[in-house]
């Protein structure tokens, strides 16, 4: 228990006292020195706390640490499913807390022997280089995640899940050779995507460090984000990442910063692609896959909404409810840009019909076989989320005023009305062909008229 602050006082007390044999009429002075405890009071203990909790000057930028999902994003537990790992637990959160991740301990412990003969390593050496950097490695992780496992234990731990985890990405294409199954290895991407569910990139290279394979170890982890990343930037991250997590993150969103260029932050009337649509807004595929490549584009009464490729299949949800996530961490610094993406693309997809046109347009590739299953699925994630204001404010400005602008509209279902279809461009044709004949009949009756007088 925390012991209370206290006040000490130093008192000197003056008393008399027994004189000297040569002066025995007068007592002698004796000084005591008396300290004295006195408890704070209520309002400087309520100042110290608040002390103790004021930064220190020119604290320097570190890593998020590894941790729960944030509070609330639990508390809708339908969503349980999407940040808990389906077959294998990695790293100590869910460590072998349930039965169904027995076998993926046994599959990992193959995993991990078979990458210490592949990188041509010593086990022993290796497990010592990760027990000497237990202290920086814990470090990694919130405190509740490691407090309840002691140094020898949690470097284990450590020691066959980053091994088998670099083993499983180095041998993706040989996993049979594991008794791993196609089924069982999308299973296990999953898991390996999900916050509570990642190890320290630390601890990755630390393994790699020594490899005589290092280079081939490192071109497959980027090959497998790569390839689980739902859009893909070109750009390499700068740093190095986080975890897994932030290196999807990196790989979907690219390390410049999202486009924020501040608008008038107009009140947004729009809604759905249906109606930018209607106001003659067309949508085309950006030239970057990257998630941060929105743009738009106005000229006379038509617009062009860019927008990045994207695929949605079975790993999208808990991919993006995950990095959203992430993103939501309080001590990672961010500018929510996957959290942004979302709640854009949210904006413009309501229905099926939204999601059939971005499909024609190649913009949005369902493997999910149902257009009504992606709407939804992008309409449940959006919800409550923050998104950051600065990112594509300026977009939904251009946005906003050419769809509030009423000719656009007019054009627009003037040119759809005439001009969606060959049979309809056939029938305006020649619905003007006969106006125009009619008109030049009329002015030759008026000229012979003229002319016969």
């Amino acid at each position: 228990m925390a012991q209370k602050d206290e006040k000490v006082r130093q008192v000197t007390k003056r008393g008399g006292g027994q004189g000297s044999r040569g002066d025995q009429d007068q007592p002698a002075e004796i000084e005591v020195s008396i300290t004295i405890h006195e408890e704070a009071s209520p309002r400087e203990e309520r100042l110290n706390k608040l002390r103790e909790e004021a930064p220190p000057p020119q604290a320097e930028t570190v890593k998020p640490k590894i941790q729960r999902v944030p509070f609330l994003l639990r508390q809708d537990t339908k969503f349980d499913k999407y940040y808990e790992p389906i077959v294998a637990a990695v790293g100590p959160f869910h460590h072998a807390r349930k039965p169904k991740y027995e076998h993926a301990e046994k599959i990992k412990l193959k995993l991990a022997a078979n990458f210490v003969k592949d990188s041509k390593q010593n086990d022993a050496d290796l497990l010592k280089k990760v027990e000497d950097n237990i202290n920086a490695l814990r470090k990694c992780y919130d405190e509740e995640a490691t407090k309840d496992y002691g140094d020898e234990f949690l470097a284990w731990m450590l020691f066959v899940d980053g091994c088998s985890t670099l083993e499983f990405i180095y041998k993706y294409d040989e996993l049979e050779n594991f008794q791993i199954k196609r089924d069982q290895v999308a299973f296990v991407e999953h898991d390996m995507f999900l916050l509570e569910n990642q190890l320290p990139y630390q601890l990755l290279q630390l393994l790699m460090s020594s490899s005589q394979i290092h280079k081939e170890l490192k071109k497959s982890i980027d090959d497998f984000v790569w390839r689980n990343s739902l859009a893909q930037n070109q750009q390499n991250p700068e740093a190095e990442p986080t975890h897994l997590l932030e290196l999807l993150r990196t790989t979907m969103l690219g390390t410049s910063p999202s486009e924020k260029t501040k608008g008038t932050k107009l009140p947004h009337s729009f809604r759905n692609v249906q109606e930018l649509q209607a106001s003659g807004i067309q949508f085309r595929p950006s030239s970057s896959n990257s998630l941060r490549s929105i743009s738009f584009n106005s000229s006379l009464c038509h617009g062009i909404l860019y927008l990045p490729k994207i695929k949605v299949d079975d790993s999208t949800r808990p991919k993006f409810m995950n990095l959203i996530a992430y993103e939501m961490c309080p001590d990672f610094h961010n500018d929510f840009g996957v959290t942004s993406y979302i709640c854009f693309l949210d904006s413009l997809i309501d229905h099926t019909d939204d999601v059939k046109h971005l499909r024609k347009k190649l913009i949005l590739r369902n493997l999910l076989g149902n257009d009504e299953e992606v709407a939804q699925l992008f309409n449940e994630i959006g919800t409550d989320l923050v998104p950051n204001n600065d990112i594509y404010c300026s977009v939904k400005d251009k946005i906003e005023k050419h769809y509030s602008n009423w000719g656009n509209r007019v054009m627009a279902q003037f040119f759809h009305e005439h001009f969606s279809s060959p049979w309809t461009v056939v029938a305006f044709l020649g619905a003007l062909l006969a106006l125009g004949s009619s008109i030049v009949q009329t002015v030759y009756s008026v000229l012979g008229y003229h002319n016969n007088k």
